[in-house]
């Protein structure tokens, strides 16, 4: 997938010494980089209301925001610098921080929030007669972009259902915007997405197909990922009016974070970290999502330890 990413020449400078800042421009204004997600996806929305907040509440820094496959890519590219700050699933960040699944060792990345939760949507054609990820058995099933968060999650719920996601379904990697196109050309019989509600590009699915596409239950296979993986994968449910549904639908939830590199100025992610909360009106009037980033939760970022300019803000011990 061809990726919007908003950047300046300056901002791919080389890191500093101390990590997660980029050598000063020209008037000595210090470039971040955010990665975030599909453009039709909340990171993306989210990410650029954080970049405008900086832009305009942190004098000396300019931020922007860069669409991504999201959460292990994103993870990957503030590891090696490519990005400041990233928004990733709790369950991608485990496997960073324990060098599991797609990271073959232990990453050096802190959190500085836990911000809202994704829903996970599986959506399928009416006409596919899919009533349950097990009856993804031969059909065409986008699992999201490639080394994102969605599809951790998708070839675990196929997994989990009995499935062999090389074999028993025919897969394809596909971001948020080309998913919703093929299933309204009818090239795809069902999607895997993680997103918080509302996420634009399902809305635009759901007004475009209507009762032509449904939303599939995952209370059957959210006991087994729970019991395999952990507390990150946690029952919840889609309103019926986040899409305008006939009813609520089950699902499975998990927390989102903003992370960092462990080098980052323990100042700076300090005072990113307090941005925030201070500018999170500004940031509700961009999406919706940002409701849930709650002062009482928002240290809560476990399997990923805070940062310690977090950890200042927050007075934790």
């Amino acid at each position: 997938m061809k990726r919007l990413i908003a950047v300046t020449a300056a901002a791919v400078l080389a890191l500093t010494a101390c990590g997660g800042e980029r050598e000063p421009e020209a008037g000595g204004t210090k470039r971040l980089s955010i990665a975030t997600g599909n453009t039709t996806g909340v990171y993306y929305v989210l990410g650029g209301g954080i970049a405008a907040q900086i832009n305009k509440n942190m004098p000396g820094y300019q931020a922007t925001a860069e669409a991504t496959g999201a959460s292990v890519e994103n993870i990957q590219r503030v590891v090696k610098g490519d990005s400041d700050l990233a928004f990733t699933l709790a369950d991608s960040a485990g496997d960073a921080v324990n060098g599991k699944g797609a990271f073959s060792a232990p990453q050096p990345i802190r959190a500085i929030a836990r911000l809202y939760d994704n829903y996970t949507h599986v959506i399928a054609l009416a006409d596919a007669k899919v009533r349950s990820i097990a009856d993804l058995r031969g059909k065409r099933v986008s699992t999201g972009s490639a080394n994102s968060g969605t599809e951790v999650i998708a070839l675990r719920m196929l997994k989990a259902a009995g499935l062999d996601p090389d074999k028993d379904v025919k897969r394809q990697s596909l971001g948020l915007p080309e998913t919703v196109q093929g299933m309204k050309d009818g090239t795809i019989d069902a999607l895997v997405w993680s997103g918080g509600l509302p996420t634009s590009g399902i809305t635009d699915l759901m007004t475009g197909l209507g009762n032509k596409a449904t939303f599939v239950p995952l209370d059957d296979v959210q006991p087994k990922l729970a019991q395999e993986y952990g507390p990150v994968y946690n029952p919840g449910t889609i309103p019926a009016a986040s899409y305008k549904l006939p009813a609520d639908v089950p699902t499975i939830v998990v927390p989102n974070l903003l992370i960092v590199n462990e080098k980052m100025d323990e100042g700076l992610a300090q005072n990113l970290t307090k941005l925030l909360f201070e500018r999170k009106a500004d940031l509700e009037k961009v999406h919706p999502a940002a409701r849930n980033i709650k002062p009482d939760v928002a240290a809560k970022t476990e399997p990923v330890q805070l940062h310690p300019g977090a950890r200042k803000h927050y007075g934790a011990p």
